[in-house]
């Protein structure tokens, strides 16, 4: 099973069910409060980690700035959803790893859409 880091963003009680299920999971409000998103981008491909977030700005830094991307960016859309929700969502993607690595992963209420992240350099 894929390690997680979970963005500031990420709802608690969402983290406390992933953790209750035996998922390693990283929480920056925890281990980095108020770090940038560039130095939680470091830190998900540094431990080698999906980095999870409701914040759309990691596609930019990766895809737009050319920063090193994770094993995956699992973005949930900002929707009206109760906070255990993020939890299912991600649970349910981490039963297929392969259809994250490699991929920003974005998850709404109605789908899901995959975009092949760039390779990092050597």
């Amino acid at each position: 099973m894929r390690a997680l880091l979970v963005n500031e963003n990420f709802p608690f009680p969402a983290i406390l069910v992933l953790r209750s299920k035996g998922v390693d999971v990283l929480a920056v409000r925890e281990i980095m409060p108020g770090a940038s998103d560039e130095a939680v981008l470091a830190k998900a491909c540094e431990t080698g980690r999906w980095l999870v977030t409701f914040d759309r700005d990691y596609g930019e830094l990766v895809f737009s700035k050319k920063a090193q991307p994770p094993l995956a960016i699992v973005y949930l859309r900002q929707e009206p959803i109760p906070p255990t929700t993020a939890a299912v969502w991600v649970w349910e993607l981490l039963a297929e790893p392969a259809r994250a690595d490699g991929y920003l992963v974005t998850i709404g209420q109605n789908a899901v859409r995959r975009r092949a992240l760039p390779m990092s350099a050597p």
